[in-house]
């Protein structure tokens, strides 16, 4: 068709509209028109529909409802549930053209509203966001707008058992068998060594980032305070200790100690660390355990050692009660 007949006719089709009062639909961006094209229609979706020459249909959005269905003026209840949006003007012209000539229809969708998924913990903006297409796990992360610095080694995928098992070699079926759980690690994710565990999200999936197990430094180091667990299950003391910046002052590394909690019990056991001797290859860097305490006394008189040494711990112990109730 040559330029100027092609004008000529949305010049018509303008001049018909504004005669019959009726509003010219905006044409959306190349990007969003994109998005929009292989989008599936479902429940809670908005559209807007606009017919030539047939006044009855307003500016209005139309909901689509729980069943998939709009009503629309002259041709009534129309399933929209299930299609795209061309596949729905296919259906739209095919049934206003037994009301209209050669029916001119648009149709376009407004808000997104069939697809949610929720992302929560450990992410700068958790909540429900819309799918609006086809996502990956990354990029539903990256909707809450990425992970917060205390994010954990894994991500957990939780799946409603009608769309299928996650397809993740940790799926496993849940107790109550509705939902198919899996889990995916933060740093394989991150460094896409294997494509294959960036999932497509499908509506209704709960992305959880669990927050970062922590182990404790405390006494006469630089930093003291919790170090989070991000890459790794476990960290080694002299990992500990480096994230804590090294040795204070006056500090007796040979006391050195690791108190660790019993478990099922308020107990406490202590575990005798020389960190000189783990500096020096002659002791084992030994592993922390999470809500682990790397304990530097201060070098001076025993007493005045343990009582400082112990007025730490209570309060790092009382930290790791706060944080794990």
């Amino acid at each position: 068709m040559a330029r100027a007949e092609h004008f000529g006719i949305i010049l018509l089709l303008t001049t018909c509209l504004l005669a019959t009062g009726q509003q010219v639909p905006a044409s959306p961006a190349p990007a969003h028109r994109e998005q929009q094209s292989h989008y599936v229609l479902g429940p809670d979706d908005q559209v807007k529909v606009w017919v030539l020459g047939v006044e009855e249909i307003s500016d209005k959005p139309l909901r689509i409802d729980p069943s998939g269905d709009i009503d629309l003026p002259l041709i009534g209840q129309i399933h929209a549930g299930g299609l795209t949006l061309e596949e729905l003007r296919a259906e739209l012209t095919q049934r206003f053209s037994k009301e209209v000539l050669k029916p001119h229809v648009s149709v376009e969708i407004v808000d997104f509203g069939s697809q949610p998924v929720s992302v929560m913990g450990a992410v700068n903006h958790p909540g429900v966001h819309q799918l609006r297409g086809r996502k990956t796990l990354m990029e539903v992360i990256s909707m809450a707008d990425g992970l917060r610095q205390d994010a954990g080694p894994r991500v957990t995928i939780s799946r409603e058992i009608q769309y299928g098992p996650v397809p993740l070699r940790t799926a496993k079926t849940d107790p109550t068998g509705q939902f198919s759980v899996a889990e995916v690690a933060v740093k394989d994710l991150l460094a896409g060594t294997n494509p294959t565990e960036n999932i497509l999200a499908f509506p209704h999936d709960v992305v959880t980032v669990p927050v970062a197990e922590t182990v404790y430094v405390i006494g006469e180091v630089r930093k003291p305070g919790e170090v989070a667990l991000r890459g790794n299950a476990t960290i080694s003391v002299l990992q500990a200790l480096s994230s804590a910046e090294g040795f204070g002052l006056t500090p007796a590394p040979q006391a050195a100690k690791i108190v660790r909690s019993v478990p099922g019990t308020t107990e406490r056991k202590e575990i005798p660390v020389d960190l000189k001797k783990v500096i020096a290859g002659k002791a084992e860097d030994i592993a922390m355990r999470p809500n682990d305490i790397l304990v530097v006394p201060p070098s001076g008189p025993k007493k005045a050692a343990a009582r400082a040494v112990e007025a730490a711990i209570q309060t790092a112990t009382g930290i790791v009660i706060w944080r794990h109730p």
